[in-house]
C-alpha cells in the first residue's frame, strides 16, 4: 500500500467521523463537509427517509431531534475497495447508535439501532464525500 492509499484512508475516515459528531450533535450544517451536493442517502431500513442530500439534510434537522434527544454514534471496523483511478471507494463502516428517547411517561429510554454504512466516496476537490450512503440496518433494541 502507497503513502497515497493511506492518506485516502484516513481522509475518508475523518470524513466518516464528521458525519456521526455532525449527527450526534445536531450540527447539520458540518454534513457539507462530509456529503456531495448531489448525493442520494437512504435511510429507508432504520424508518427514515430516502432522497437527495439537501432534502435529507433538511429532514435530519427537524426529525432527529424530536424523536432523540441525545445520540452517540461509534464507528468500527471500515473496509475499503477503492476503484482502479483511485478516485472513488466502496465503504462499508460497522456502526452502533444509542439514542435516547421519551419513554411516554415523563422519562426516558435508550434505543440502538446497530449495521453498517454503505457509503460511496469520491475525491473532490475540497476532498474525499460521500455521494452515496445506504445506512444498513442489522440489529436493533429497545423499540
Amino acid at each position: 500500500m502507497d503513502i497515497q492509499r493511506l492518506i485516502d484512508r484516513a481522509e475518508i475516515a475523518d470524513a466518516l467521523t464528521r458525519y456521526t459528531l455532525a449527527v450526534d450533535t445536531g450540527d447539520w450544517d458540518a454534513l457539507d463537509t462530509v456529503f456531495t451536493s448531489d448525493a442520494a442517502i437512504d435511510y429507508s431500513e432504520s424508518g427514515g427517509t430516502v432522497g437527495a442530500f439537501p432534502e435529507v439534510k433538511a429532514w435530519l434537522a427537524e426529525m432527529l431531534p424530536a424523536f432523540s434527544s441525545r445520540r452517540l454514534h461509534t464507528v468500527g471496523q471500515i473496509s475499503y475497495a477503492f476503484s482502479d483511478s483511485g478516485d472513488e471507494a466502496e465503504i462499508v463502516a460497522y456502526f452502533d447508535n444509542p439514542m435516547v428517547i421519551s419513554d411516554g411517561s415523563d422519562g426516558e429510554r435508550v434505543v440502538e439501532v446497530g449495521g453498517l454504512y454503505r457509503h460511496t466516496f469520491v475525491r473532490t476537490p475540497q476532498g474525499w464525500r460521500s455521494r452515496k450512503l445506504h445506512e444498513e440496518v442489522t440489529w436493533t433494541r429497545g423499540f
